[in-house]
């Protein structure tokens, strides 16, 4: 339930995000604001990941230890992950989402689709995570008939 919520929050309409573009300053600051929310997960730092989400974000979980603690247990991939690549952001209206390529420590791929808000202090912070694995491919010498 609470995956489906963070799923949910991160295609919340980003109504203080007026301006479809996306700058260099922005694109910067958003992996900024996503790399440092992973490296608070990899120290088990739950004020400073907290301190990282949307309003919307903070008040579902209500604590930065609560929030920890779903990250912690359904998305193993951001909260320990061995390598990650920014990807291509996806711009749609109002709604702004970093795609990153996320290796967890068992080598799984995974892509992690960051929904971004910014803030009307023109910061920006995460609005939830929605991780998938790619589409796989099968070789026509394995499909069942």
């Amino acid at each position: 339930m609470l995956r489906t919520a963070l799923f949910l929050l991160s295609w919340l309409p980003l109504a203080s995000y007026a301006d479809s573009r996306i700058s260099s300053t922005d694109v910067a600051e958003i992996r900024a604001v996503i790399n440092r929310q992973i490296d608070a997960f990899r120290h088990d730092d739950a004020q400073g990941a907290f301190a990282l989400v949307s309003p919307a974000v903070q008040q579902t979980f209500r604590t930065p230890e609560k929030f920890l603690d779903v990250v912690r247990m359904a998305y193993r991939a951001v909260y320990r992950p061995s390598t990650i690549s920014f990807l291509d952001f996806i711009v749609l209206g109002d709604e702004v989402v970093q795609q990153v390529q996320v290796t967890d420590r068992g080598g799984v791929v995974w892509l992690a689709y960051y929904a971004m808000q910014r803030q009307r202090d023109g910061s920006w912070r995460t609005n939830g995570c929605h991780l998938v694995h790619p589409a796989r491919t099968i070789p026509a010498a394995l499909q069942i008939e």
